[in-house]
């Protein structure tokens, strides 16, 4: 990428598009094209489209997407499947119209069957059933995929995906209804902390493994593959290596200091027993992830506490 190139960063306010938008700037970029959901709703396919045809951006970074935990992905189905299917096509598809010269869409691990092999591997895609809980947002994601690579097909469009593990990190979400895991704990175990609760309570059973990924990383990842990937399929983003939920609490509660008990509600659902990436392809194309779980997860909850007020307000 030109360093005066035009680059439209799609939900630059959220964890990624703000993480990829702060690795840009760290690089030299300064043209960037940004608008927030409130001056473009990018699902709709008439607001997209005159975006597109008045700025027209060379380069295009998909992060824009409605995102959740177990909770949040299994009541809104409608909405995860609806919304997430109208950003990518109506982005995808002007980007064609409109010659941009490379796109990135983001998707996430849970495109994966739920009972595929681990570590999980690209070519994995579409193996199986997946995960009901979070089925709606995954099928989007796999419409995104597949999209990519038909426009690759048939318009020769260099359009790329990439499947990032489990994110954390600066500007998370930690609503209480709908944020994913760590955030979740994060903010959980501060509160017990500050209330002097006895117990924090953790769903499932505590045994499904997960890996997690500092957003930076993500972002430093991102514009690696910009640079040096140009190829249909997918590309896995992850640090090949995960923990268990408990083993994740643990973490969390000694990071946060809190000194009462975790317990384990077992009525709750545990969602996909493991979710581990394999990371090989990531790595053959030579790039690895620097900040490892235990000083991201120190990072993120200072950064929480720097919000903490807005958050409880």
């Amino acid at each position: 990428m030109e360093k005066s190139a035009k680059i439209y960063i799609a939900g630059h306010r959220g964890m990624v598009g703000s993480a990829i938008y702060r690795k840009l700037e760290s690089e030299g970029y300064t043209n960037f094209i940004t608008r927030t959901s409130a001056t473009l709703d990018l699902r709709n396919q008439n607001q997209a489209g005159e975006f597109f045809d008045s700025e027209k951006p060379d380069y295009v970074f998909l992060a824009a997407a409605k995102v959740g935990g177990i909770m949040a992905n299994n009541t809104y189905r409608a909405e995860f499947l609806y919304d997430n299917l109208q950003i990518q096509n109506n982005v995808i598809h002007n980007s064609w119209i409109t010659g941009v010269k490379k796109l990135m869409f983001l998707g996430s691990s849970c495109i994966y069957p739920k009972m595929a092999p681990q570590p999980l591997k690209e070519e994995y895609l579409l193996t199986g059933p997946l995960e009901d809980t979070n089925e709606p947002y995954a099928i989007a994601k796999i419409a995104g995929i597949k999209m990519c690579d038909a426009y690759r097909a048939q318009y020769g469009c260099n359009f790329i995906s990439v499947m990032p593990t489990n994110l954390y990190g600066y500007n998370d979400n930690y609503d209480p209804q709908n944020s994913h895991v760590l955030p979740a704990m994060i903010r959980r175990f501060h509160e017990a902390k500050e209330q002097n609760q006895p117990f924090v309570t953790i769903w499932g059973t505590g045994t499904p493994r997960r890996e997690f990924l500092f957003a930076d990383d993500l972002a430093d990842a991102c514009y690696y593959l910009m640079q040096n990937y140009n190829e249909a399929g997918l590309v896995n983003i992850g640090t090949g290596e995960d923990l268990s939920i408990k083993d994740l609490a643990l973490l969390v509660k000694k990071i946060v200091d809190y000194k009462g008990e975790i317990r384990l509600d077992t009525s709750k659902p545990d969602g996909t027993p493991r979710k581990l990436m394999d990371v090989s392809k990531l790595h053959s194309k030579g790039w690895k992830h620097k900040i490892e779980l235990e000083d991201g997860i120190k990072l993120a909850y200072n950064d929480f506490l720097s919000k903490e007020k807005i958050l409880s307000a």
